[in-house]
């Protein structure tokens, strides 16, 4: 378990139990109805600590967290004027190329294009987007969001969302390079672009600058929110930035997302 996980309040009751019916959906892959708990989680404080009780009952080390509503059209989509984020376990960041099972591993899973920084030492608010450069390694990724919810997209609230780790599945990421070696500036982040295939069949394309103006932007954003609650982004630990495209079904079939300025490609193969 997470070092992060510490000292945090204890929650009352009925949210409790909210957190173990989330953990229970986790684990068997049986989903909750959202109006089943009406009330419950109707604001961020609330809804960051429903997840990191959730974190915690997983028992595993986090591995790192993903960040969500990265663009005004996602943002719009869950009602939103800011991005979001969710711990993710160690279990969950696999290398390219990767197998899923929808059967036994996932529940209501969407496909995304990403790109992925690692901490290469304690990142901290002062840590300028130059900093930040030179301090991470990235890599190209398809994030798998998915649901402990029914019919979670895009109706989910986004509180719901927040509880519910960032919807976060799984993150499937490629060949891992120093940042500052892979691109010349900071500017550089901003000027990738991505095509997403299913069977070889092209389904969308789209650029880095979708995320926040530039990923790194969203990699600022999450340390300084994480610091503000008291829990550094630790030296090792994977960011899945945001989307470059609107998600897709993740569906049966050979997955590839391509990106340019040398960041090479990455292979998901989906099966029952």
């Amino acid at each position: 378990m997470s070092e992060q996980l510490v000292n945090q309040p204890v929650l009352p009751k009925q949210t409790a139990a909210f957190v173990g019916d989330l953990f229970n959906a986790y684990q068997t892959r049986k989903p909750l109805v959202e109006a089943d708990y009406t009330g419950l989680v109707e604001d961020e404080q609330t809804a960051y600590e429903v997840q990191r009780e959730l974190t915690a009952k997983k028992n595993e080390h986090v591995g790192g967290y993903k960040v969500s509503l990265t663009s005004k059209q996602t943002q719009d989509m869950f009602d939103s004027d800011s991005p979001l984020y969710g711990a993710q376990v160690a279990s969950r960041f696999v290398q390219s190329p990767a197998n899923l099972h929808l059967s036994t591993q996932l529940m209501a899973p969407l496909a995304e294009v990403e790109m992925l920084f690692t901490a290469k030492e304690r990142l901290s608010s002062r840590d300028s987007l130059t900093d930040l450069f030179h301090k991470t390694k990235v890599a190209a990724a398809v994030e798998v969001p998915d649901s402990r919810f029914s019919n979670w997209f895009p109706s989910l609230s986004k509180y719901m969302v927040m509880a519910d780790a960032a919807v976060g599945g799984y993150v499937v990421y490629g060949t891992e390079m120093d940042t500052d070696q892979l691109f010349e500036n900071v500017d550089d982040l901003a000027n990738v672009y991505c095509e997403l295939f299913h069977d070889d069949q092209k389904l969308k394309d789209g650029a880095s600058s979708k995320v926040l103006g530039n990923p790194l932007n969203s990699l600022k954003w999450l340390v300084d929110k994480l610091e503000a609650q008291g829990m550094p982004l630790l030296a090792g630990q994977r960011v899945s930035s945001g989307t470059f495209l609107l998600p897709e079904t993740l569906t049966n079939g050979n997955w590839k997302a391509t990106f340019d300025k040398g960041l090479g490609a990455v292979f998901v193969n989906v099966t029952d």
